[in-house]
């Protein structure tokens, strides 16, 4: 029988994820946050593990990363709705198996998750060359040297949200977010927002 953990603060994605195995003997332990996932997979393994990149309080990859700890040998898929290569990137060098957007067809969904289970890798076709691209080339663009949380808040940056509206999102104060912004700055050798708004729209890493 398939054990399959989903971990996302959507119910509804939950109960969709449970209606695609109807024809497998599936059973399936849901997490809302990191912090409840952590604790199902430090209490049993799992065949599986389907993270959203999203959480709320946590980025997904830090969750990711927690979890690789624990169970190093356990496949998570994560789902997304960032299409963006460099987030698949920044998942696949953490420990994960697959990386499939949120926009996907439940039969894909479905296919990818049978695929890991049985040892294999997955990805969207759109996204499969990028990737590689990515992966071949480690550190040749400035935000490679941002940590994951350094790359959430880059994102938000200049995606145009301010630094409460960031601290809110992430359940951090805003002295946390003014340090991460500094630091962003730092490391990319830049001095203001709109240089790294520019940065993030040139590079594809905001729509």
């Amino acid at each position: 029988m398939l054990k399959i953990l989903t971990i996302d603060d959507h119910e509804v994605v939950r109960r969709g994820l449970k209606d695609m195995f109807t024809r497998e003997s599936a059973t399936f332990g849901e997490a809302r946050s990191g912090a409840e996932a952590v604790d199902l997979v430090r209490k049993q393994p799992w065949d599986i593990a389907v993270l959203d990149i999203s959480l709320g309080g946590r980025s997904g990859l830090e969750v990711l990363s927690e979890l690789k700890q624990l169970r190093p040998r356990m496949p998570v898929l994560i789902l997304s709705m960032h299409a963006e290569e460099q987030y698949a990137v920044r998942a696949f060098r953490a420990g994960a198996s697959g990386y499939i957007n949120k926009g996907s067809s439940g039969e894909e969904l479905r296919k990818a998750i049978l695929k890991i289970i049985k040892g294999g890798q997955y990805v969207g076709p759109a996204l499969a060359e990028k990737i590689v691209v990515q992966l071949s080339q480690p550190g040749k663009v400035p935000h490679e040297s941002l940590s994951n949380r350094e790359f959430e808040v880059l994102r938000s940056i200049a995606s145009g949200q301010t630094v409460k509206e960031i601290a809110a999102k992430l359940s951090l104060s805003d002295k946390t977010i003014s340090t991460y912004r500094r630091r962003i700055l730092d490391k990319m050798d830049m001095r203001t927002n709109a240089e790294l708004t520019h940065y993030a729209i040139r590079n594809g890493l905001v729509e």
